[in-house]
């Protein structure tokens, strides 16, 4: 599969879904040509962020928990919501290797869903999360 047919299959997946926290924000497409390996220094260096920035590293499953999990008392609404954002990680965990998530920031937090794609290069997904 091409780099640019994953980048259309995230952003299919991911269109129309908002992250929920203080504030909620959209997703957007991110794909560097950069190949080896991604280290923190290095997605901050790709993004723009000073050096000196703080960034988590944490799962795919752990930055996604409460958007995938379905509640007794959600209604339907929320229930397809869930169904989706559980749709969009299954892409992600099917077209990316090596899928991590780096949190940047500390209350204002950049989040990049970053994987390996089969052709070797970095994709993936970036939005905002706000915590205070």
């Amino acid at each position: 599969m091409t780099d640019s047919t994953i980048t259309t299959q995230l952003s299919s997946a991911a269109q129309g879904l908002l992250f929920l926290s203080e504030t909620d924000a959209p997703f957007e497409i991110v794909h560097w040509s950069a190949q080896g390996e991604l280290t923190p220094a290095k997605l901050l260096q790709l993004t723009e962020h000073p050096p000196d920035a703080p960034i988590q590293v944490v799962s795919v499953e752990e930055f996604f928990a409460i958007a995938t999990a379905e509640e007794d008392w959600h209604d339907k609404e929320e229930r397809e919501t869930v169904q989706r954002f559980e749709n969009l990680v299954s892409t992600l965990k099917h077209n990316l290797s090596q899928l991590q998530v780096y949190r940047v920031g500390d209350r204002s937090i950049d989040a990049y869903i970053v994987g390996v794609t089969d052709g070797g290069e970095w994709a993936g997904l970036s939005t905002q999360v706000v915590e205070t």
